[in-house]
């Protein structure tokens, strides 16, 4: 990747960094998304003094540490970064305190906080930051930001998935390397730092294996007594769904909902699993590029996760709500709303066998403003995914 290259984020940051003194601007992706190069970059363009610290050393860090970095940045003025602010505890409490010191004393420090927990992130934000701080969510890369940042084509973003950090270790011909970065660097290090280091999970085997069940699922819709079978666990529905949440937390796995008019019948739906990066997928799979595109039906849903990918990372941040539908053998892959503008997605892949096209019995139903056949004879995937889904929720 070329050091040059920026992601259309970048303008957005710098541009509120430009604004006179207002807001703590928090930054929000999982790991490995590259918040750090691009706050890196938006510190350059500034020009301005910084000071950037990193708290993921969690046992080595306190609230005193993160004083401390407050007076460095304070004699510095101008900007203060810091990364993975949530892995001390009572964190927000004394940011806050700080906050208000300098807004009090007009001291113009301007800052930045990264979190690679969400979740976490936004419960210490809830807590004690209300009025003081505007979210920047950091998603998973595109395929057009793969595509001009390493020159991919879409058989590699749909395989290969949306890690910057991994791109240069995505060799068609042997993924070993790639594969052991994923799973080591990637999987494993969130699993045991942004999860179980940060909260209690009473049964870290089984998260762990959900986690797998959830890759290996992608694209399918599963109900959490069929998960617990698969789990061969006798635990309750309940913890796997608050499982479920951890995993979509750190950017990893979702459940998305069926769709329904009504909020009850939604949240006690059973999920559409569905991976925030198709390289989850296909690093956990055991197949190599090409035989995964020799094998229609896995390449075939490694698409519609791709698509799905996109469609979970490109609402962050938006109004934009993703749903699933089914009704007897009739499903509707996703279903997007905003306000009362409902939009259908229909995904033409060689994985479907047991289901028919739902779009006459949706549109009966519920009365969709828009219908989008995704691949064949449709909107082709390429020129999906490099579309804003604004697009899509929007009258022609």
């Amino acid at each position: 990747m070329s050091k040059a290259y920026k992601r259309p984020l970048f303008q957005l940051i710098l541009n509120r960094l430009k604004e006179s003194r207002r807001f703590i601007q928090v930054l929000l992706g999982s790991r490995q998304v590259g918040k750090t190069t691009l706050v890196r970059q938006v510190e350059e363009a500034l020009g301005i003094p910084a000071h950037f610290v990193s708290a993921d050393i969690a046992t080595l860090q306190s609230l005193s540490w993160i004083e401390s970095q407050w007076e460095i940045a304070r004699s510095k003025g101008g900007l203060l970064i810091i990364d993975e602010v949530q892995k001390i505890k009572h964190w927000s409490e004394l940011i806050k305190k700080l906050w208000d010191e300098d807004t009090r004393n007009s001291i113009p420090l301007k800052v930045i906080l990264l979190g690679s927990s969400p979740w976490l992130m936004q419960k210490g934000l809830s807590e004690s930051m209300a009025g003081r701080f505007e979210i920047i969510p950091i998603p998973h890369w595109s395929l057009e930001e793969m595509e001009q940042a390493f020159e991919w084509d879409l058989d590699q973003y749909i395989y290969f998935g949306g890690y910057p950090g991994a791109a240069p270790l995505a060799d068609k011909s042997d993924q070993t390397r790639w594969i052991n970065y994923i799973n080591d660097s990637l999987i494993e290090t969130t699993i045991s730092r942004d999860i179980l280091l940060m909260t209690q999970v009473n049964k870290p085997a089984i998260l762990r294996r959900l986690f797998q069940l959830t890759c290996c699922y992608s694209g399918q819709i599963l109900s959490y007594q069929k998960m617990l079978g698969q789990l061969q666990d006798s635990g309750n529905t309940t913890t796997l769904a608050h499982y479920l949440d951890l995993l979509s937390g750190v950017g990893f796995v979702a459940g998305i909902q069926k769709f329904s008019l009504q909020k009850v019948r939604v949240k006690g739906s059973s999920p559409k699993l569905q991976v925030y990066n198709t390289a989850l997928i296909s690093a956990l799979c055991g197949k190599s590029f090409q035989e995964a595109q020799e094998d229609r039906a896995f390449w075939g849903r490694l698409v519609e996760s791709s698509i799905g990918a996109h469609l979970l990372n490109a609402i962050k941040g938006t109004q934009i709500e993703l749903y699933y539908w089914r009704e007897g053998q009739h499903e509707v892959d996703f279903v997007l709303r905003k306000g009362d503008f409902i939009t259908a997605i229909e995904v033409k892949s060689a994985n479907k066998k047991n289901y028919l096209s739902g779009m006459e019995v949706f549109h009966k139903a519920f009365h969709p403003q828009k219908h989008l056949l995704i691949g064949k004879e449709g909107i082709p995937i390429e020129q999906f995914l490099k579309t804003p889904i604004e697009k899509w929720v929007m009258p022609k």
